[in-house]
Formats: C-alpha cells, sequence, structure tokens
C-alpha cells in the first residue's frame, strides 16, 4: 500500500470517527431534553403546526380572514354589543338609549315585575343553585310545578325540563335515537338539531323547506330501511318567520310509522290565540305531535328548555338522556320566572294581542315601503333582505348610528344572497317605533 492510500485510509477512518461522535454527541444532547421537547421534535417532524396550535386552525384562521375583510371595508363588528341593563323595546348601549329590535323577549315578560319577583323569592326560599343533579339532590318542587304546568298548556301527560334549550334538542335526539333509525329534518332546521343528530349517529336527510311533498317521497323510498324514523320541523322559522303545514307533516307520520317533533323555541307564547302555540294557531290536536320542544329564553323570559308528550316519553327522557340526567337541575329563579311567565301569559292575554298586531303591522308597512321581507308571515320574526353579508352588515351598522339595534344574519348562518337583517317584534313596540324603523331602512336600501 502506498503512502497516499494509507493517508486516505486512516483520513477516511478519521472523518468516520468524528461523525460517530458527533452522533453520540447529538443522542445524547437530545436524551438530555425534558421529555415534552422529544416528542415534540418527533412530532413536528411530520404533523402540521395547525393541526395543535390553535392560532393556526383553519377555521381560525377563516374567522381571521372576516374580520380583516370587514375591516378594510369599514365595518364594525355588529355583535357583543354590551346592553347596560334589560334589553326590550329600547336598550341602554354604552349610555345610549336605542330603538332595540334584537331581544327575543317577545312579550316582556323579562321586564316584568310578578316574574321578576317570582324569580327573587325562589332565589331566597331555594338558593341561586340546586347544586346537584335533579336524579342525586337536585330536585325542588318547582320543577315539577313548572313541569306539570308546561303538561297542562300543551294537554300532554308530563314534561320535563333542561338547562338549555340547545341542550334540550341535542340530548333528546342523541340519546333516543341510533344508527339503525332516521332523522328528516326541513333544510333550514336550528343547529341543535343538527347537533342531536349527529351524536345519535342515525342517518340524515334534510328535505326542502316546509316541503310536505318532498318528505312524502322519501319516506316512499327509504322508510323500510330503517327502525324508528324521526321528522323535525318548526313551529316558527327564527331566520325567515314562516311555518309548516303540521297538518301534512302529522298525516305522514301517521301513514309511515314516524315520530313527529316540533321544536316551539320561537312559537310557544307567540301563536295562536292564547300563546300556546303552532297546534293552536292551525286548530290541530296537540296529541298528534309525538314530541313538542320549547325554550324558557324566549316569550317565557328565562332561560332552559323543555320536552312535553306522553309519559313513557317523559319517563324515558328523566332517567337516560345525559343533558338531564348528569347535568344540574335548573337554577331555582329560573324555574320560578318560567312558571310566573306562563301564567302571566294567561292572565294578560293583551300582550299577546299586542305583540300580533305589531308584527302584522311591521310586515304590512316593510312590504308597503318596498322592503324584501322573504317568507316572513309576520309572528314576532320579520327578516329584511338585503342580498350580501357586507350590505348586511353596513345597514345594521348604519341604523345603529340612528339609534336603531338590529341584527344583520350574515353567511354562512344563511345563503349569501339571502343575508338580512332579521327584526324581532315585541308586544312593547308601538306602532310609531315600528314606523321608524322601516321608514329608516327604506331611506339606506
Amino acid at each position: 500500500m502506498t503512502d497516499t492510500s494509507k493517508k486516505a485510509g486512516l483520513a477516511g477512518q478519521l472523518k468516520q470517527k468524528l461523525i460517530q461522535q458527533g452522533l453520540e454527541r447529538k443522542l445524547k444532547n437530545t436524551h438530555q431534553l425534558p421529555l415534552k421537547d422529544r416528542v415534540q421534535q418527533k412530532i413536528s417532524a411530520h404533523i402540521p403546526e395547525k393541526y395543535y396550535r390553535f392560532h393556526l386552525l383553519p377555521e381560525y384562521q377563516q374567522l381571521r380572514i372576516m374580520n380583516q375583510g370587514a375591516q378594510r371595508l369599514g365595518v364594525s363588528s355588529p355583535f357583543f354589543k354590551v346592553h347596560d341593563g334589560s334589553a326590550g323595546a329600547s336598550s341602554l348601549i354604552q349610555g345610549q338609549s336605542y330603538l332595540n329590535f334584537s331581544s327575543y323577549d317577545y312579550l316582556g315578560m323579562a321586564q316584568h315585575p310578578e316574574v321578576r319577583e317570582a324569580a327573587k323569592a325562589a332565589i331566597d326560599h331555594y338558593g341561586t343553585s340546586v347544586s346537584a343533579s335533579r336524579i342525586v339532590s337536585g330536585e325542588r318542587p318547582i320543577h315539577r310545578e313548572l313541569e306539570q304546568r308546561i303538561a297542562q298548556t300543551y294537554g300532554c301527560d308530563d314534561a320535563l325540563v333542561f338547562v338549555s334549550g340547545h341542550a334540550t334538542n341535542v340530548s333528546t335526539i342523541g340519546h333516543l335515537f341510533n344508527p339503525r333509525d332516521l332523522v328528516l329534518h326541513d333544510e333550514l332546521i336550528h343547529n341543535s338539531v343538527l347537533q342531536g343528530i349527529q351524536l345519535s349517529g342515525a342517518h340524515r336527510l334534510p328535505f326542502k323547506h316546509n316541503d310536505w311533498s318532498h318528505v312524502a317521497q322519501i319516506l316512499e323510498q327509504q322508510r323500510h330501511q330503517f327502525e324508528k324514523v324521526l321528522i323535525v320541523v318548526e313551529g316558527l322559522y327564527s331566520m325567515d318567520g314562516d311555518y309548516p303545514d303540521l297538518a301534512e307533516f302529522i298525516r305522514l307520520k301517521y301513514e309511515h310509522h314516524c315520530f313527529l317533533m316540533v321544536d316551539e323555541a320561537h312559537s310557544f307564547g307567540v301563536m295562536g290565540a292564547t300563546g300556546k302555540g303552532l297546534s293552536e294557531h292551525l286548530g290541530l290536536n296537540p296529541r298528534d305531535v309525538d314530541i313538542w320542544m320549547g325554550t324558557c329564553s324566549k316569550a317565557l323570559a328565562s332561560c332552559g328548555g323543555f320536552i312535553a308528550g306522553e309519559t313513557a316519553l317523559i319517563e324515558h327522557l328523566r332517567c337516560l338522556a345525559p343533558g338531564f340526567l348528569y347535568s344540574v337541575g335548573l337554577a331555582p329563579a329560573l324555574a320560578a320566572s318560567t312558571l310566573k311567565a306562563l301564567e302571566k301569559i294567561q292572565a294578560e292575554p293583551e300582550r299577546l294581542r299586542r305583540l300580533q298586531h305589531n308584527s302584522q303591522y311591521f310586515l304590512r308597512q316593510a312590504q308597503a315601503a318596498g322592503l324584501n321581507t322573504g317568507l316572513g308571515q309576520g309572528y314576532a320574526i320579520v327578516p329584511v333582505i338585503v342580498g350580501s353579508s357586507i350590505k348586511a352588515a353596513q345597514l345594521s351598522a348604519q341604523l345603529f348610528d340612528l339609534g336603531i339595534n338590529v341584527q344583520p344574519i350574515l353567511y354562512p348562518a344563511v345563503p349569501e344572497a339571502q343575508a338580512r337583517l332579521r327584526f324581532f317584534i315585541s308586544s312593547e313596540h308601538s306602532e310609531e317605533d315600528i314606523d321608524r324603523a322601516v321608514l329608516a331602512c327604506k331611506g339606506l336600501l
């Protein structure tokens, strides 16, 4: 072997040794790192940060893009306005009084002195919380009083109150149905129903808005493939202010042996001669609907939700529905205020008459002014469709500058071409209030 060859061989060995020492040092240093950092080094090599950093989540990035776009167009956020007191037909926002069309308090019950006193008395008697699920030690007489009054109002066997309207739908649908079942729902149904279906694992098929004939087609083709089938509609649709032909849905549920559920979040206390909702409005027997759902936060001016129906349904939910079984019982003040509001709806029918008059008056005036009220029927909710999210947000801001508070409904809550202002009407509004709002919209559009 030549000297040159020897030198090359020694150089190669030295290089290999240095490489090995370097790897050993690197390995040693790596093992000296905290476990969290060592795991992070291994994971980060092949898991993009957007899957474990909140600020990089695609959904959050999309929200930032939308907010930045609004800022560039000079549109301030119309959301999370802070109301300094009760928000009824008028409201105090940042020290200034506004004509308010963004409240669910359809009958003015949130400010009713007897409703407030009932809540205060319940706190004095029961405390601020029942401090347990009702099955454990949270049951109070006020809970059953409220449930029995709801059942009596609906003409049903029994009722059950939950701590949230959203949770009422999620837990009821999520518990009663399973992957062997089918849920048919109006394409404009509330998010809480969709979440309940997802939790249940049932097959889900939307049908065209208020189109019972579409439901008939689906049932003819697919009913035999499933065990239980549920049809879900709303008593009054919260975005459009219209309602379904309930008699046809009842006919279909009997014909195809299905369950029928009506979400009356916005129709109870609003529709019917005495505020009993859609069945009273249409002159139908409430027992022909299997599951009546309602909330305590709209006309009843409190918080929570309820299911009304036959004894077997209510007992099933009371003993087994996770959203009831594993949740604290409804706070006494909420149960008492809801119960008192129910009593006052019956005792003061003029409130309902004023609400229905105001709602119809708003619809007529808006249509006469050339505003696009879409499918609105003039029951507490009147949309004014403007055609784009940016335009809706701008119009809301312009009205706010004029002392009128009304919220825009933007994409994706509604299709972009259906972006709108949504006016919630109250029994406490005057015709002058309504004229002012309609004329302001007409002048700005």
